[in-house]
């Protein structure tokens, strides 16, 4: 990376948008021009940090206990038992609002 971060591009703004699938204005894409070419920025500090000899790790302390349960097979419920408590129902599924249009009609 040169010492001077250059600006993104409205190419590349609009293309993350797309992969987003987020539609933004003019205006929009030029604000966000300017703020993901600081974030970009701000997060590129961590390039210049030493690392080497550094064990990774998942937690910043040592000691750390999972308080989630053991994941052990036991006798699924049955089918009656699980739709017992379902506010909608169809047959044997749980019936839900449409999250996502299909893109038809």
């Amino acid at each position: 990376m040169t010492d001077q971060l250059q600006r993104l591009t409205e190419d590349e703004v609009r293309r993350v948008a797309k992969l987003c699938r987020i539609g933004l204005s003019d205006e929009e894409i030029e604000r966000l021009r300017g703020e993901m070419t600081s974030l970009i920025a701000e997060v590129s500090v961590l390039q210049s940090i030493n690392t080497i000899g550094i064990e990774p790790t998942g937690h910043a302390v040592e000691e750390v206990h999972s308080v989630m349960r053991d994941d052990t097979p036991r006798i699924a419920l049955s089918v009656v038992d699980v739709l017992s408590n379902a506010p909608r129902r169809e047959g044997d599924y749980f019936r839900v609002p449409a999250v996502m249009d299909n893109g038809e009609g």
